[in-house]
């Protein structure tokens, strides 16, 4: 089977003889799982985080999307269990709760709880509340993540919102302008962004002003949590708003700034296909000063200079 002359994935670019020894790799291995494979390949081509742990999760991606465009056949995935897209069972725990409301002053001081991976009560929770009352649904999600639980110190026995964070889409032309980088700038340096890909309050709370307060305490927050996970700390959020749903005010509220809208296509769309999506609303918020040019300079986890704080 022959291999493509480069690949792009999950802002890596893979030449040739990687994606040859990718496929001299998948042939010696045959007897091994496919998430073996996937470590043993990350392990041989050093993809890992600024932490150090293998990108294993993406580079199984990856083999998946060589194998479906016929470039390598992988083994067999063993039956441990289900089989089919993962689904979510919902239990009374996220059931239709009271309703709240009031100002959201009155329910200060937010408390932003991290939901750890594996399988957790918070995190059998978060899953549930994001299945259940988002538009968009559960999905597994691709890259790095973080996870939030909103509670109020007056009721924290109840759940006000739920925040996902993960990897940022991979082009946006609103972005890429606003920041003015080479896409060999954008692949080295793309992880210092941080996409807002869920924010679900859940129905029943109804609260004026809770979402941009919300956004507020994840700017400040975010920075930290991410860097004790990942190693280092991001320099801009991005979130993509559908403005055939919602307005955008609790971003604008906030001080995000509006650059634009999108082309229509996925965020990790590199075929050039729109499959019918509608356009978003691209929002950002820099964390420190002079983000372009930090964005278009070489980076690393340690740089002295990386991150300033400036939130106020």
């Amino acid at each position: 089977m022959t291999m493509p002359l480069s690949l792009t994935f999950c802002g890596r670019t893979f030449a040739l003889e990687e994606l040859e020894m990718i496929a001299e790799v998948v042939l010696q291995c045959a007897g091994l799982s496919v998430t073996e494979i996937s470590r043993t390949v990350c392990e041989l081509l050093e993809w890992k985080r600024p932490t150090g742990r293998l990108k294993n999760h993406e580079c199984r991606l990856m083999l998946e999307r060589l194998e479906q465009q016929g470039h390598l056949r992988l083994p067999p995935v063993r039956a441990l269990g289900g089989r089919g897209p993962r689904r979510v069972t919902r239990s009374k725990a996220s059931d239709v709760q009271p309703e709240i409301v009031g100002s959201a002053g009155a329910f200060e001081p937010l408390r932003l709880e991290v939901v750890e991976p594996g399988p957790t009560g918070t995190s059998q929770l978060w899953r549930e509340l994001i299945d259940r009352y988002h538009y968009l649904g559960y999905r597994v999600p691709v890259g790095a993540t973080l996870r939030y639980l909103v509670r109020s110190g007056p009721c924290s026995d109840q759940v006000l919102a739920c925040m996902l964070w993960s990897s940022p889409a991979w082009k946006m032309a609103a972005r890429d302008r606003w920041i003015g980088w080479t896409p060999e700038q954008r692949a080295r340096n793309l992880p210092w962004i941080v996409n807002n890909s869920r924010f679900l309050i859940l129905p029943w709370v109804r609260v004026k002003g809770l979402a941009s307060k919300i956004l507020s305490h994840c700017a400040r927050r975010l920075p930290d949590d991410w860097e004790t996970r990942y190693g280092y700390r991001p320099l801009l959020l991005e979130t993509l708003v559908d403005a055939a749903r919602f307005s955008g005010t609790c971003y604008r509220a906030s001080n995000w700034l509006h650059l634009g809208v999108t082309t229509g296509r996925g965020r990790m769309d590199r075929a050039h296909a729109a499959h019918g999506r509608s356009p978003k609303q691209v929002y950002v918020y820099p964390l420190t000063r002079k983000v372009p040019a930090c964005l278009c300079a070489p980076l690393t986890a340690t740089s002295p200079a990386l991150y300033a704080q400036d939130i106020e």
